[in-house]
């Protein structure tokens, strides 16, 4: 307690509420524009936070994406286009109470149990991650070793439907991860002579690039003329909320637990937890025949899914370092820059930082509330905003974040030729995520196993003989092997037949 008791007067400081507020402004407006995500919301707010201290910076993307993924049901609602993937699993059950003359209620519903979510997720964040770093303390370059490598690998499986598109795609993040000196000899890589590259390719211009700005491409060159704006109604939004909560409860605090596990695991993230729930919902409903015409029963599950995911995502990138999510994945680089090294050390150095965003987690989520309540208000005129006018906009900040991070022309270079990759990569149905925690984790995998190796004087064995290790590398070597382990099952059993 004494620790909350010190980051109280951190996070109510009023410069640090007033960004919680203004980021909290800007995430619902991302999350409201259709193909505009949360994710893009968090790539556009680094280059601020380089200005901002430690506590207001993480305050600004933890509030902003709570609130982005939230908005993301706006459009899903009125429009039928989910504003952020996070959305996309209910966006038909959504459209279809809007089309009933129920538009209110969606959105309640969602709001409602994004915050019920939220918070779930919150306090498992709170309670899990002090037990988990008790545990991290122990890890040696071995344990860090398979860490990355079952957190990559989840991140290859669990990314879009084809594996081996989602191989490729981290195995071309990791491959950006090479470029620079060589960790353990000092050798250039792939540097190709240039200075510049010697360092490395930076982190903060590689995320922009490959979320905002593959973004903006793919707008432009899109054909497809924007959807009008229907003039519904919007009534009350919070009439008759709190029976369907009581109504579904089992639901609510399924989606909530559903959410937090799934955002826990590396690659994973909100999306994926609303599918998920949605399924499990409609798997277990009494009335399964009513999905997809408009039934509250799945909004509830997904909706709160969604937000308990970021808190679960939070987990193992404080803890270990190990993104959970794309966005988690661009926290970790400013973590890094503000001087918080993630991993354990970070909870015995600066506890009252870390404490911090928990409170900004709480503050957040409840400010989802009244905020959201004002995005649904005025969500008709929010989706007027034509993408011609808005994507000139978010292009300048791209490239004005990125050389404002190191006054280097360099940097735009980064942003233009990753942009490009990255929609070349979406456009041809490679995931970007997992090349996004390739470029996280690839240092971490590298100096983890010449570690590793030099500690064990070139012993593979030596990988397996410390007890987390060994149980970490059995469970990863497993995942490795699962595909062709079930081919040989299924074959046998239909030969059985």
């Amino acid at each position: 307690m004494e620790h909350f008791a010190t980051a109280l007067p951190l996070v109510l400081d009023p410069y640090v509420l007033t960004v919680i507020v203004l980021s909290g402004l800007f995430g619902l407006f991302m999350g409201a524009i259709p193909g505009l995500s949360a994710t893009m919301a968090t790539a556009l707010l680094v280059p601020v936070t380089f200005f901002m201290p430690p506590v207001p910076a993480l305050a600004a993307i933890v509030t902003a994406t709570a609130m982005a993924i939230f908005a993301g049901d706006l459009p899903g609602a009125l429009l039928r286009i989910p504003g952020t993937p996070a959305s996309a699993a209910y966006t038909d059950e959504a459209f279809a109470l809007t089309r009933k003359g129920k538009a209110e209620l969606a959105l309640g519903t969602g709001l409602a149990s994004a915050v019920v979510g939220g918070l779930f997720g919150t306090l498992v964040l709170v309670f899990a991650a002090p037990v988990l770093v008790q545990v991290a303390k122990n890890f040696s370059s071995y344990e860090y070793f398979w860490l990355a490598c079952l957190g990559l690998t989840c991140a290859a499986f669990i990314a879009g439907a084809d594996p081996v598109k989602g191989a490729i795609s981290l195995l071309i993040g990791l491959l950006i991860a090479t470029v620079g000196l060589d960790p353990m000899s000092g050798q250039a890589r792939f540097t190709f002579g240039s200075v510049e590259l010697m360092g490395g390719v930076h982190f903060i211009p590689a995320m922009i690039g490959m979320f905002a700005l593959a973004e903006v491409l793919r707008v432009v060159t899109t054909t497809t003329p924007p959807p009008e704006v229907p003039q519904a109604r919007i009534g009350n939004v919070f009439s008759g909320i709190g029976g369907v909560l009581s109504k579904y409860r089992k639901n609510l605090l399924r989606g909530s637990v559903i959410g937090t596990f799934v955002g826990a695991l590396p690659g994973a993230g909100s999306d994926i937890a609303a599918w998920i729930s949605y399924a499990v919902s409609k798997k277990f409903s009494r009335e399964p025949e009513k999905f997809g015409t408009g039934h509250p029963e799945g909004l509830v599950a997904a909706g709160a899914s969604n937000n308990a995911a970021l808190g679960g995502s939070w987990v193992p990138a404080l803890v270990f370092g190990i993104p959970g999510d794309s966005i988690t994945a661009i926290v970790i680089g400013v973590l890094y820059v503000k001087g918080m090294n993630p991993g354990p050390t970070v909870f015995l150095n600066q506890p009252e930082l870390i404490y911090a965003i928990f409170i900004t987690f709480f503050l957040a989520n409840l400010m989802l509330l009244p905020l959201g309540f004002v995005a649904i208000r005025g969500s008709r005129q929010l989706l007027r905003i034509h993408r011609l006018v808005l994507m000139p906009v978010i292009l300048m900040f791209c490239v004005v974040g990125t050389f404002a991070i190191n006054n280097s022309v360099f940097g735009i270079g980064i942003l233009l030729v990753l942009g490009l990759v990255a929609y070349l990569m979406e456009d041809n149905g490679f995931p970007v995520a997992p090349a996004i925690l390739g470029l996280v984790l690839g240092p971490l995998l590298e100096d983890a196993f010449m570690t590793s190796m030099i500690k064990g004087d070139g012993n593979l064995i030596a990988f397996f003989e410390r007890p987390i290790a060994a149980g970490l590398g059995i469970v990863t070597v497993a995942i490795w092997f699962s595909p062709v382990i079930m081919r040989v099952w299924r074959s046998r059993r239909a030969e059985a037949r």
